[in-house]
């Protein structure tokens, strides 16, 4: 059976731009991409298209829709020091401004009918992680464990109040594999059946793989993990490193 045809790229009018903290920048979109994008799309993801000069096809990187309005999306981008084209695009975009979309990609949600939640995540995986916890019952028990660089890029996020949040300071992000699972190793492990969700840099994403599924025993069913960057390596070369991994991870 083929496969149905991809949406042809929708063209988004840039709208305005937040500092969310020092190393987060919102950036909003809206104008006639709107028109057609479905309603209801918070953490699915979108392709975004930028110029790549001397080239046919354009440079995609993937972002979360961190929340979505009637005529609006906001997109948060953590800004590297490496200067790569999403957060170097972000830093220099100015209202009126215009940028290509593909997608949007399913969304990746906690299963809000577990006894309870971890999530887990640097970051990168912020925006997905607080649409996480947006979407959680009021009765939702659990944990989210999520790494930023500062303490000034902790934000206020929506949360049942049983959910504990465990803010984790890594000033080197993806230099440091261990920060995230140290923490997640030492957490009290409540009874019943938990879902977890967890996204953040590929070791330590294979680190944290490694203690769900070996010292926790975690059923793959009960839990959603990826990595959403390599450090070291751009999109491409990060996507080659996963399918080699996902590989790996079937053979075994």
């Amino acid at each position: 059976m083929p496969q149905p045809a991809r949406p042809a790229p929708r063209q988004f009018d840039v709208i305005r731009k937040t500092n969310i903290t020092p190393n987060m920048l919102r950036i909003t979109l809206g104008g006639k991409g709107m028109n057609t994008f479905p309603e209801d799309q918070a953490s699915a993801y979108v392709k975004l298209m930028f110029d790549n000069p001397g080239q046919e096809k354009p440079i995609l990187r993937t972002y979360t829709v961190r929340a979505q309005r009637e005529n609006e999306i906001d997109i948060d981008f953590v800004l590297h020091e490496d200067g790569g084209p999403a957060s170097s695009w972000a830093i220099n975009c100015q209202p009126g401004d215009k940028i290509s979309t593909g997608g949007p990609g399913p969304k990746k949600l906690v299963d809000n009918t577990a006894d309870w939640m971890l999530i887990v995540g640097d970051m990168t995986a912020l925006p997905a992680i607080s649409v996480n916890l947006e979407q959680l019952p009021q009765s939702a028990r659990g944990y989210a464990v999520i790494e930023v660089p500062s303490e000034a890029d902790i934000q206020p996020l929506r949360k049942p109040d049983h959910i504990t949040i465990h803010w984790v300071i890594n000033p080197h992000p993806g230099t440091n594999s261990n920060a995230l699972h140290n923490v997640v190793s030492a957490l009290d492990w409540p009874e019943g059946k938990p879902s977890v969700w967890a996204a953040c840099e590929f070791t330590g994403m294979q680190k944290l793989r490694h203690h769900f599924r070996n010292e926790r025993d975690i059923d793959k069913r009960e839990m959603y993990i990826s990595s959403y960057w390599k450090l070291g390596a751009n999109e491409e070369t990060h996507k080659s490193a996963k399918r080699d991994d996902a590989a790996q991870e079937e053979a075994a």
